[in-house]
């Protein structure tokens, strides 16, 4: 807490200050370059905007050098001794942890003794270390307890003052006042802005983070379903070509509907507006399941679903079929929808060798079973899969019907697979 603390505290912000200044510089260059100039948020507040304000303490000092104050050693160290603290409260002011330590308040009720000493010893000019001293309590007290230790400063600069200088010093006791509250809104409203700076900026990075999500989520349940439907009906349409050239042709025109499809779907998932349905989904899969020699029984029963409802169980439907194409080696794959006035509930089983599913590729984050886990649970369901205890694979999806899914959040709705 001495004058060499505070200078070492002084210089360390200085650094700071230089070195944040540096990067925003080079932040807007190269913003600059590639045609977006930044807001400009000006420089990071710090303990040097207050220093300023010290310049109200030289008539006191230009009194001890006039030789005008009895016992100039002592003023000369009582000045040292304010400025110091001064200095040291300032700089803790800007951080929010130091400012609430109880090392802060000390100083700056040791400021507070300070300066009643010296303005009830020498009176004059040393009377305006007060505001001074609510300039730094409003720095620092920027809570519930400012109007509190607000008043208490300015009634008790203005007793002292009267004291010394008659009724004229209840104007020290309004500046007082008045330097402790403007301080304190003034920062108030500059941390303010500044963190809301910083709250947009982290929504912005987030909403793109989503996006980014979304879009590998679409891509890869689109093009991985799609992908193996193509290889194999292509498969298919190689060992019909010799022996049955028309259901050969029928395979080719096959891939072309489902290329076009493709197209169609890639399109929307890149604007972000693809629809799902639970229907058409489960007329793919009974052409996929075909095509790949694998027996497709589908069951449906229950109430009309919700658009979102349906989307998400479509995609569920995409996922588990294409995994039980690509990996299963079944014979057989039973698709039932089965849904009730508050949940429907989707089962995939195949008879396979229990291995219809692949871990999601590294370093790809949301996409596959996982991503699809994550999608229901926002929406208010759960997905289950694994090993049947019979054998073959089952996907379990359960979800709220229409009466509940116009509750579901807002996340659930961003990463969903449809119109936003």
């Amino acid at each position: 807490m001495s004058w060499r603390s505070a200078l070492r505290e002084a210089r360390e912000q200085q650094r700071y200050y230089k070195e944040n200044k540096e990067r925003f510089k080079a932040e807007c260059k190269a913003a600059r370059k590639a045609g977006k100039v930044p807001e400009d948020p000006g420089p990071p507040p710090n303990g040097f905007s207050l220093l300023p304000w010290l310049l109200m303490g030289m008539g006191a000092f230009s009194n001890i050098f006039q030789g005008r104050t009895p016992n100039p050693w002592v003023g000369g160290l009582g000045l040292l001794t304010f400025n110091s603290l001064y200095i040291y409260v300032a700089f803790r002011a800007f951080d929010k942890d130091k400012r609430r330590a109880t090392s802060t308040r000390v100083a700056l009720a040791l400021m507070a003794l300070v300066t009643c000493g010296l303005a009830i010893g020498y009176g004059g000019n040393w009377l305006l270390f007060f505001p001074l001293l609510g300039l730094a309590a409003g720095a620092v007290l920027r809570g519930p307890h400012l109007r509190t230790v607000g008043t208490a400063a300015a009634v008790l600069a203005g007793a002292v003052s009267c004291v010394r200088d008659g009724w004229t010093g209840l104007n020290i006791g309004y500046a007082t006042w008045i330097s402790t509250m403007v301080t304190a809104a003034i920062l108030s409203l500059s941390e303010a802005v500044r963190e809301l700076r910083a709250a947009r900026e982290e929504l912005a990075r987030r909403a793109v983070e989503q996006e980014r999500l979304r879009f590998s989520r679409d891509l890869h349940d689109l093009l991985g379903h799609t992908l193996s439907v193509i290889v194999v009906k292509s498969e298919a349409a190689r060992r019909l070509a010799r022996r049955d050239l028309e259901a050969a042709l029928t395979q080719v025109t096959d891939i072309e509907s489902v290329g076009r499809q493709a197209l169609t779907e890639i399109r929307e998932a890149v604007t972000g507006y693809r629809e799902g349905c639970l229907s058409t989904e489960l007329d793919r899969a009974r052409s996929a399941l075909i095509a790949a020699g694998i027996e497709p029984v589908v069951r449906r029963s229950g109430p009309p679903l919700a658009p979102e409802t349906e989307a998400l169980l479509g995609w569920v439907v995409r996922e588990a079929v294409t995994n039980a194409v690509r990996h299963s080696g079944a014979a057989r794959c039973e698709i039932t929808v089965d849904g009730t006035t508050e949940r429907v509930r989707l089962k995939v089983a195949d008879n396979g060798d229990g291995t219809a599913s692949t871990p999601s590729p590294p370093g790809i984050g949301g996409t596959g079973l996982k991503g699809l886990t994550e999608r229901l649970a926002a929406a208010g369901g759960s997905l289950r899969a694994g090993p049947s205890p019979r054998g073959g694979f089952t996907v379990t999806a359960e979800l709220p019907t229409e009466s509940e899914s116009a509750e579901w959040s807002a996340d659930a709705v961003a990463t969903a697979p449809r119109a936003t």
